[in-house]
């Protein structure tokens, strides 16, 4: 599927070597202020290049085809494209033939019958810049309801950060969480890119402001929509809501979140209970996996079955974790902004407001 989304609706497509990338945003309600220097400022802080991401040169300026008149929103569709200016196809002519280790090559080959070699194609990380973009537009229609959603990396290799601190982390060149130990996650990305290797991170994600009630029951829950989405970003392993998989070491009266007459004492739950947001923060943590794209020589198969060597070329991530944890954000964003408008018709006495 290249849609996400129930009520608000995202739709992307694209390559990663093809002319451009693009969205369609569906069911934005109309009168939602735009703001485009938002929306380009998001898609920079995911745009590729600099030290600690790929040397890949790309302006992911974005040009919004419709949905948009007199600086709102209308309530059709916001339809956008981003091209593609620095594709280097030729450095993947070496693999046209044989699947990369910990890529997608195989499997894509295998459900399809055909791949786009260059640069993964489809399964390119280059198309989670759409998601930014959606994201961002949900963000302004969050901004309306006091809802923000803020994303930091915590750990990157063995490093962990021992402080959190969003403001830090959004003037952090890899989106780290504590100035103290930075310049040692920096370092560890450089030596690690020098070995021509590549490492793993841990993004945390933290929605403030969503009220009481969003998710839908049983088969829609919050936090399992949450996980969904999270677990779709490029090299995403794992994701825990809340205490995640500490509560299977805990007793039920240390996970229970206790209450009084002020609300909840603790937030073990992650600001969810039964599928549902309780009006806490929602925490959410994501695990991404190395960069499959390594300058080592790796064993693997060719199309026909023979055992290979894969010597990779071009520009790659050491850490997508990084650059990750801004789509991150975004794919929050999105499910927040869905699960409120979703949940505007949840019963009788939110119709009878608007018509009545």
């Amino acid at each position: 599927m290249n849609t996400f989304g129930n009520k608000l609706k995202l739709s992307t497509f694209g390559e990663s070597h093809g002319v451009a990338i693009g969205g369609v945003i569906d069911g934005l309600p109309s009168g939602v202020r735009f703001d485009m220097e938002f929306i380009q400022n998001e898609l920079d802080k995911r745009r590729p290049g600099g030290k600690y991401a790929t040397s890949r040169k790309e302006s992911d300026k974005i040009e919004i085809l419709s949905g948009i008149y007199d600086g709102f929103t209308t309530g059709c569709p916001v339809g956008f494209v981003i091209a593609n200016t620095s594709q280097h196809s030729k450095d993947y002519d070496n693999i046209k033939d044989l699947f990369r280790p910990g890529h997608a090559d195989y499997t894509y080959f295998t459900k399809f019958g055909i791949r786009d070699h260059r640069g993964g194609g489809r399964s390119s990380a280059r198309e989670s810049a759409c998601r930014v973009a959606g994201g961002a537009f949900a963000a302004l229609l969050l901004a309306e309801f006091d809802i923000s959603v803020q994303s930091c990396v915590t750990q990157i290799g063995d490093i962990k950060a021992k402080e959190i601190d969003f403001d830090f982390a959004n003037s952090s060149e890899i989106f780290w969480a504590d100035q103290n130990n930075q310049d040692s996650a920096k370092e560890l990305i450089l030596n690690t890119k020098n070995a021509n290797d590549s490492l793993g991170a841990t993004v945390l994600t933290i929605i403030k402001g969503a009220p009481a009630g969003l998710g839908e029951v049983l088969y829609n829950k919050l936090d399992a929509t949450l996980a969904s989405a999270m677990m779709g970003i490029n090299g995403v392993k794992g994701v825990e809501i809340g205490d995640g998989i500490n509560v299977a070491t805990m007793l039920g009266s240390q996970n229970n979140d206790f209450m009084d007459k002020n609300g909840f004492k603790s937030n073990h739950c992650g600001g969810i209970l039964g599928g549902i947001s309780n009006g806490n923060d929602i925490v959410i943590k994501s695990y991404f996996k190395p960069t499959p794209s390594i300058f080592k020589a790796q064993p693997t198969i060719n199309l026909d079955g023979n055992e290979v060597i894969c010597e990779l070329r071009g520009r790659h991530d050491p850490c997508i974790g990084v650059r990750g944890s801004v789509v991150a954000t975004a794919m929050a964003r999105l499910v927040i902004a869905d699960m409120l408008l979703l949940n505007a018709s949840a019963n009788l006495n939110n119709l009878k407001r608007i018509y009545q």
